[in-house]
């Protein structure tokens, strides 16, 4: 296997955790927010460094240059290819951003030392493909999130119940599908990695823990635990890989009634963050639509679609953060009149929804036209629930836009507009949303080619 020039990946890994311990023995909220600031910075440029570097070597996939934390995970190098090389500097970017956009507020509620042990293992995560230690680190995945609700003195009991179910369904399978060459059993290691996907990803009816974790943990965390859709990175290393046409059929079929589901509730939730909650279980849910298409357009389409729901959404749960670290809690019952005193959230409001369920000039128009036409191509009821899905979320963000932002005037003794830090946050989401959209050819080269990669390593 080809080797990246420098050891881009163990560094894009330590960074974030030595900013963890310093973090962890820092007392000024200030000081924590800037180290975070700077250490997902740093991550990000090293990131990009990776990317740069592997595509310089034209090949599908390059190991790091080193063998020195990955000693800790098991046989298996650091490595990058087509799928993972754009989704590791996203990531970086997700977290730089809402480290950015933390209002000061929210300095007792957000901590930033779970925050970067959180980006360290989602990274590690995602520059991992061999079946045990991408178990073993899904599993720790979970941990950060935990000990913020449990620091806060939040009940972890609807999350612990779904995950222990998670990391078991990991287990068994992995441990199934290795000490046996039966077709037969293998289906059934494939059919519990199914399940853990589906509870990892939210799938319907394995949802409930989202919109659970959404109200009790900080908005922050929940983002960023949610939107890089690791449940779907899940997918595309164990399971897809190696799962009969039945396995795929299921996995899309659960995902299509997720999607559907998903965006009725949107219409007719009465709390911002439970919309935020099934706007995203319902776009998420189209990426594993596109791997029932069985075509690289399909395929590459469901990859575009990841990178702008990661990154609309991201954009739109931060805007619906800073609204809140003014006003509290957003009713969705009543008209609150905020478009006045918020004309910047406002405008972010609209470029980010739209972005997700596929607005022209946006990021997510070309990844939703490439997999509605896959789907239409493979069955027109395939398609036809795919746009009745996203026409649905839709009318759900312009109804949480319209109760947001119009009724009476909303009167306030303060200032409560849009501080600097915010406005630069969200609006390097909404410049990469719009110049993705109006010049989407890297984006999708990318996604063809990780597309095309996948299915031939399918079919071997």
């Amino acid at each position: 296997m080809n080797e990246l020039r420098l050891p881009w990946l163990e560094f894009a890994i330590l960074i974030p955790m030595l900013a963890s311990f310093i973090t962890w023995r820092t007392h000024a909220a200030d000081k924590k927010r800037f180290v975070s600031i700077v250490a997902s910075g740093l991550t990000l440029l090293v990131t990009l460094a990776a990317w740069i570097d592997f595509e310089s070597l034209f090949t599908y996939e390059a190991q790091d240059h080193w063998d020195g934390i990955i000693a800790i995970l098991g046989r298996q190098e650091l490595l990058i290819d087509q799928l993972n090389a754009p989704l590791l500097s996203l990531t970086c970017f997700l977290f730089l951003l809402t480290f950015l956009a933390t209002p000061r507020v929210k300095y007792g509620i957000y901590s930033f030392s779970n925050g970067l042990i959180l980006l360290a293992i989602t990274l590690a995560i995602l520059s991992t493909k061999d079946q045990w230690p991408l178990i073993g680190l899904l599993a720790l995945q979970t941990l950060p999130l935990s000990w913020e609700v449990r620091g806060q003195g939040g009940s972890t009991r609807v999350f612990w119940v779904h995950m222990i179910v998670f990391i078991l369904m990991l287990i068994g399978g992995g441990w199934i599908y290795q000490i046996t060459s039966s077709p037969w059993w293998h289906g059934v290691a494939i059919s519990l990695w199914t399940i853990a996907v589906f509870i990892r990803s939210g799938c319907f009816p394995l949802h409930c823990w989202i919109s659970d974790m959404l109200i009790k943990a900080s908005f922050g965390t929940s983002i960023l635990f949610v939107t890089p859709m690791i449940g779907a990175y899940a997918a595309m290393r164990l399971i897809v890989p190696i799962a009969p046409d039945w396995a795929m059929r299921g996995i899309a079929f659960i995902s299509l009634a997720t999607a559907l589901y998903a965006a009725c509730m949107t219409i007719v939730q009465n709390d911002a963050r439970r919309f935020f909650c099934f706007l995203f279980l319902s776009q998420s849910s189209l990426v594993f639509v596109g791997l029932e298409t069985s075509s690289s357009i399909g395929l590459a389409g469901a990859l575009c679609v990841w990178m702008s729901v990661a990154l609309a959404l991201t954009g739109l749960g931060l805007t619906l953060r800073c609204i809140e670290s003014r006003t509290g809690p957003i009713s969705l019952l009543k008209y609150n009149g905020l478009y006045a005193a918020m004309p910047n959230f406002a405008g972010f409001f609209l470029i980010t929804g739209l972005s997700c369920i596929g607005f022209p000039c946006t990021l997510g128009f070309i990844g939703s036209e490439l997999l509605i036409d896959s789907a239409i191509e493979f069955s027109p009821w395939v398609g036809f629930i795919v746009v009745a899905s996203t026409a649905l979320n839709g009318i759900g963000i312009m109804r949480a836009y319209f109760r947001i932002f119009t009724g009476i005037k909303y009167e306030s003794s303060i200032p409560i507009s849009s501080m600097r830090a915010e406005r630069i946050a969200i609006l390097a989401i909404t410049i990469l949303l719009i110049g993705g959209g109006l010049v989407p050819q890297l984006i999708v080269n990318s996604r063809y080619k990780a597309a095309v990669e996948i299915l031939e390593h399918r079919t071997k």
